[in-house]
């Protein structure tokens, strides 16, 4: 198992479900911004000319040879909220990110962003 902490050197890797289908690429780490851990991550879908962006989890994440394992089906991810390549995450959908995995989800200090791109 990879220390979350270390994901950010796995960009561009596969990004394969529990039973090693694959989900993606790993594009980018969102950390939780009360403790500045590794929460989130993008995963790049889609044909080349139609990307987006889901989110999954990243906390019981596990590396192999070139892929990092998420412990999630690959339908599960797949219908996870997106944002476009080009996007960001409205703070008003990041509980709907949270719900679809049925995670709590606790917003930062007066209401402020949990999720944030590092």
């Amino acid at each position: 198992m990879i220390e979350p902490a270390d994901l950010r050197e796995w960009r561009d890797h596969d990004v394969v479900d529990e039973e090693g289908h694959k989900i993606g690429a790993l594009e980018a780490v969102y950390v939780d911004t009360v403790t500045d851990q590794p929460s989130m991550a993008t995963v790049r879908i889609g044909v080349p000319t139609r990307h987006r962006l889901v989110f999954v989890p990243v906390g019981s994440v596990i590396a192999g040879p070139g892929y990092v394992r998420v412990p999630y089906a690959k339908t599960l991810v797949k219908s996870a909220p997106s944002i476009g390549t080009d996007d960001v995450l409205p703070i008003e959908d990041e509980e709907a990110v949270f719900q679809h995995y049925g995670l709590p989800y606790k917003p930062g200090a007066d209401g402020a962003r949990q999720l944030a791109r590092r």
